[in-house]
């Protein structure tokens, strides 16, 4: 098991899209500008499938997810407990941060 030791901390601003993928159905889409560093510290994050584990702050929420990879790009996927909590919906702008840890 890894140490946790943070590899890369994101901040980002984007608008909230709806996706009729995998539940909470709410995603946030990381700007392209991040994905060479996202993709740098997955290699030491990533359980596989391309999906990154990170630890998110939205407002004063901060939450467990995982990125999910989606047309060559991220997804950060805004649990319902945190649409509710920061009165998000669709269209909305956000600003996000991401830490990615060393598994």
């Amino acid at each position: 098991m890894g140490d946790g030791t943070i590899l890369a901390v994101v901040t980002f601003d984007a608008v909230v899209i709806s996706w009729r993928g995998p539940a909470p159905f709410l995603f946030a889409p990381v700007p392209d500008a991040h994905f060479g560093e996202i993709r740098f510290a997955a290699h030491e994050a990533s359980y596989g499938w391309g999906v990154v584990p990170v630890t998110a702050t939205i407002g004063a929420t901060t939450f467990t997810t995982s990125l999910f990879p989606r047309n060559g790009g991220y997804l950060l996927p805004i649990k319902v407990a945190v649409q509710r909590a920061e009165g998000i919906g669709a269209g909305d702008a956000i600003r996000a941060t991401i830490a990615i840890s060393a598994r």
